[in-house]
């Protein structure tokens, strides 16, 4: 990765037109700061692009317009997943317990090569599941797996060319060709299983006395029914299902592969990994999130994953909610911002050699982990990831339980191909990986 180069040759700030549509891109960690920490408000909107248009209206919650309808949609996710997620005394119970079943089914592989994706991708989105619906899916439930194919594949249509010609000019959707046909194929399918899946789930249902986000969501609606200004709505609650089933799944799933492929790709690191997990947690314990305070170089090493791997390069675009004024550059309102944040933990300011992997980063000179500031997958401001406690959670006990029962490396020392597959997330290429017991 060039991020290095690319750092010294970029400026900090530069306009670029995408079309007709006039954008800014904020490059390295002080320049984004200032304007997702410092002028939080005024660069918390969203872009009306055509393509949200198309797929959101601009409702729902990752898409929506900085506004009220925004506000009260995050206040009850953010909520939710406090109350019918990581706030609960029993829910790390069951992460374990989803753990325990993507251990067995890697070991019905019995040590032979096979692509973990599909496991990885199960395991993870029924941890959201778990919040939205109140329950898992099983393995085998192939509907719910084709559902989150779709999506996956959304993600990465929607920066295909035919997209972003797309967005410069909407009247080629009137053309009946072009990947932005199949985006939005795709989008009318997954819309149309997600609201037969919130019907099935809302069967049960006592007002009031909600079980989960969807139960919320519709005690909601009951309660601002004869408020013409409240954007809670049928509509609103699919998107915004949608749009958390695919932000808690695509990127702790990637995150989760670049991992692994990186302990078969450093053997040195993984036993590094296993001797901190055989003292802290032993061969028999399940881990536990009490367990990572104890595990410095665990932890430094998901970090230098987030880090190197720039799940979310662009992170998701930003747009200004009125005339901005950055380092003596005037931006207008209603211009789309592209938060580089591959610049930002490439950047050179912050860290040395940065297109090195290199876990110790993250380390003290006594062994301890030290945060770094310039570290933001997540993003900052107000549109900062609300999943960001969850997916850490996810991380440490899905890597931990993984590498605490087996040794990973690749089918006959084959290195799969490091380059990213493009799309609004960088995914691993597909590559096979062989879990043997310890």
């Amino acid at each position: 990765m060039q991020g290095n180069h690319l750092a010294k040759r970029w400026a900090l700030i530069f306009s670029l037109d995408l079309g007709g549509i006039s954008a800014v891109v904020l490059n390295g960690y002080d320049i984004v700061k200032e304007c997702l920490v410092h002028q939080s408000e005024i660069f918390a909107d969203r872009p009306c692009l055509p393509l949200f248009m198309k797929m959101t209206k601009m409702g729902g919650l990752l898409n929506s317009r900085y506004g009220q309808g925004w506000i009260d949609h995050r206040r009850l996710a953010v909520n939710s997943f406090r109350y019918f997620g990581y706030g609960q005394k029993s829910f790390e119970s069951k992460i374990l317990e989803e753990t325990k079943f993507f251990i067995d089914a890697i070991e019905t592989y019995k040590g032979r090569p096979f692509d973990l994706k599909h496991l990885i991708t199960n395991a993870v989105s029924n941890i959201t599941n778990l919040i939205i619906f109140g329950e898992r899916f099983a393995y085998e439930d192939t509907d719910f797996q084709h559902m989150i194919e779709l999506f996956s594949k959304n993600v990465e249509l929607a920066t295909s060319a035919s997209v972003f010609l797309y967005n410069a000019f909407p009247w080629i959707g009137l053309l009946p060709f072009g990947k932005h046909q199949q985006l939005f194929r795709n989008a009318a399918v997954v819309y149309d299983f997600l609201s037969r899946l919130v019907e099935n789930t809302s069967i049960n249902r006592k007002p009031q006395l909600p079980q989960h986000f969807i139960d919320a969501y519709l005690d909601e609606m009951d309660q601002s029914k004869d408020d013409p200004l409240s954007t809670f709505s049928k509509e609103n609650l699919i998107f915004s299902v949608g749009e958390l089933i695919i932000a808690g799944t695509e990127t702790t799933t990637n995150v989760l592969r670049w991992a692994i492929l990186f302990m078969a790709l450093y053997p040195n690191i993984q036993g590094q990994v296993w001797k901190e997990i055989d003292l802290i947690i032993g061969p028999n314990r399940q881990p536990s999130w009490d367990d990572k305070s104890k595990m410095p170089y665990t932890e430094a090493v998901l970090h230098e994953v987030l880090r190197f791997c720039n799940i979310v390069p662009l992170g998701i675009f930003h747009a200004t909610s009125e005339d901005a004024a950055v380092r003596g550059y005037s931006i207008p309102k209603g211009t789309t911002v592209i938060t580089n944040l591959y610049s930002v933990h490439f950047d050179e300011k912050y860290w040395r050699d940065p297109e090195v992997f290199y876990p110790e980063r993250f380390l003290d000179s006594s062994g301890y982990f030290v945060k770094q500031e310039a570290l933001v997958p997540f993003s900052l401001g107000r549109r900062r990831c609300l999943g960001e406690h969850l997916a850490r959670m996810e991380l440490f006990l899905f890597f931990t339980a993984l590498l605490q029962q087996f040794h990973l490396h690749f089918p006959l020392e084959l290195v799969p191909n490091l380059k990213p597959r493009l799309g609004m997330t960088l995914q691993p290429q597909p590559y096979l990986i062989c879990a043997k017991r310890r």
